[in-house]
C-alpha cells in the first residue's frame, strides 16, 4: 500500500470516528477516575454502554443503507414506538409471538407506505416522513389512550425477558466476527476495491478492535442480548453492501441514480426496499425496547430519530447519498452513548450533555466536509 493509500485510509475522514471514539474514552476515563474514583474502562460499564447504543445502533445501520440510496427516513423513532404500543396492546390478548408479528408487519407497512409517496408521487423524503413521523406520533397516542400500558400475564412477561433479557458470552464471537471482518478487509484490498464508499480499512480497523476486546474480556465477557441481535445485523448488513451485487448497485442508486438507471438497475425498486429496511428495523427495536421493561408510554424513543441520524453523521455517512458505512455509524452510536455514560458517571446535568453532544455532531460534520474537500482537490 501506498504512502497515499496509508493517508486516505487512517486520516481523519475514513478513520476519524475510531480515533475520536478512543480519545474521547481515554479522557472520559482518565477524568472520571481522578474525580470520582470510578473506573470508567470496567467489563460493566463497558458492557452497558454497548447496551446502552444497541437500539440506536441497530436503527443506525438502516438509516445509513436509506441515506446511502439518496433518501431519509425522519420516522423511524416513532414507527419503533409504534411498534412497541402495538405489542403491548395485543400481546395480553394473542401472545407475545404473534403480536411482535403484527408490530412488524405495520412497522414494514408504513415503510411501504413511505416509500410508495416518494417514489410513486416524487414528494421529498424529508417532507414525507416529517410528515409520517408526526401522524405515526398521534397513532402510538391512540393504540395507547394516551396512557402508559404495562403487560400483567407471567407467561407473556416471561417470554419477553426470554426474548430480551439475559446475557450471552460473546468472546468466541468476538473472535468470529472480527476474524470475518479483517478477511474480508483483505479480500477486498485483494480484488483491488478501491471504491471510497466501501473502503475496507475502517471493516479492518473494527474486526482488529473486537478481536482486542475479546483478549481483554477472557471467556468470562458477555452481553445483553439486543447487542448481539444488533452486531448480527450490522455484520450482515456490511457483508451485503461491501460483497454483493445488491450493496453495489445500492452504493450506485445513491451515488448517481440517472446512471445507474441507464445501467439496467430498477433504482425504484432499490429505494422503496431501503424504506422497507428502515421501518422494519425500527419495529423490530421497538419490540426490543417495549420488552425491556414489558410496558410502554406515549412519549417513548421520541426525538431518538435525531440520536440515529447523529450515529450515521459521525461516522461519515453522507446526507447527498452513495457513500456510507455501516460499521462506523455502529461506532458513531457507541461514541454518542459512551460520552452520555461519562457525563451520567460525573453527574453533569442534562444541559450540558445536549451542549456538547451537538458540539461533537457538529464538529464530525465539519471534518468530513473539509477532508472531502481536500481529497477532491488532490
Amino acid at each position: 500500500m501506498t504512502t497515499k493509500d496509508w493517508r486516505r485510509y487512517f486520516g481523519l475522514r475514513e478513520a476519524g470516528v475510531y480515533y475520536a471514539l478512543l480519545l474521547l474514552m481515554a479522557i472520559i476515563g482518565l477524568v472520571t477516575a481522578s474525580s470520582s474514583g470510578a473506573n470508567y474502562f470496567s467489563a460493566a460499564n463497558l458492557t452497558n454502554i454497548l447496551y446502552q447504543a444497541s437500539l440506536v445502533g441497530m436503527m443506525g445501520v438502516a438509516m445509513t443503507v436509506i441515506l446511502i440510496t439518496g433518501n431519509f427516513d425522519l420516522s423511524v423513532a416513532s414507527v419503533a414506538a409504534l411498534s412497541g404500543a402495538v405489542l403491548i396492546s395485543l400481546a395480553g390478548a394473542l401472545g407475545f409471538w404473534p403480536a411482535a408479528a403484527v408490530a412488524m408487519l405495520i412497522a414494514i407497512g408504513v415503510g411501504l407506505l413511505n416509500g410508495a409517496i416518494v417514489q410513486l408521487l416524487g414528494i421529498n423524503a424529508f417532507i414525507v416522513t416529517l410528515g409520517t413521523l408526526t401522524a405515526i406520533r398521534g397513532l402510538v397516542l391512540i393504540v395507547t389512550n394516551s396512557r402508559s400500558l404495562m403487560i400483567e400475564d407471567p407467561a407473556v412477561k416471561a417470554q419477553m425477558v426470554a426474548f430480551e433479557g439475559g446475557r450471552a458470552p460473546i468472546q468466541a464471537a468476538l473472535f468470529v466476527i472480527g476474524g470475518l471482518l479483517v478477511a474480508g478487509a483483505a479480500y477486498a484490498r485483494f480484488r483491488q476495491k478501491k471504491d471510497k464508499t466501501a473502503t475496507p480499512w475502517g471493516a479492518a480497523i473494527g474486526g482488529v478492535a473486537l478481536i482486542g476486546l475479546g483478549l481483554l474480556g477472557g471467556p468470562s465477557l458477555s452481553v445483553a442480548k439486543p447487542v448481539v441481535y444488533t452486531a448480527v445485523y450490522t455484520l450482515v448488513v456490511w457483508f451485503v453492501l461491501g460483497f454483493t451485487t445488491i450493496g453495489r448497485r445500492v452504493y450506485a442508486v445513491g451515488g448517481n441514480s440517472e446512471a445507474a438507471r441507464l445501467s439496467g438497475v430498477n433504482v425504484g425498486l432499490y429505494k422503496m426496499a431501503a424504506f422497507v429496511l428502515c421501518s422494519g428495523t425500527a419495529g423490530f427495536a421497538g419490540i426490543l425496547f417495549a420488552s425491556r421493561l414489558g410496558a410502554i408510554n406515549p412519549t417513548a424513543l421520541q426525538g431518538a430519530e435525531l440520536t440515529v441520524i447523529a450515529a450515521a453523521i459521525l461516522g461519515g455517512t453522507s446526507l447527498f447519498g452513495g457513500a456510507g458505512s455501516v460499521v462506523k455509524t455502529l461506532v458513531g452510536a457507541l461514541l454518542l452513548f459512551a460520552l452520555a455514560n461519562g457525563f451520567n458517571i460525573l453527574d453533569l446535568g442534562a444541559n450540558y450533555q445536549g451542549l456538547i453532544e451537538g458540539t461533537v455532531v457538529v464538529a464530525a460534520a465539519a471534518i468530513y466536509t473539509v477532508g472531502g474537500a481536500r481529497r477532491r482537490r488532490a
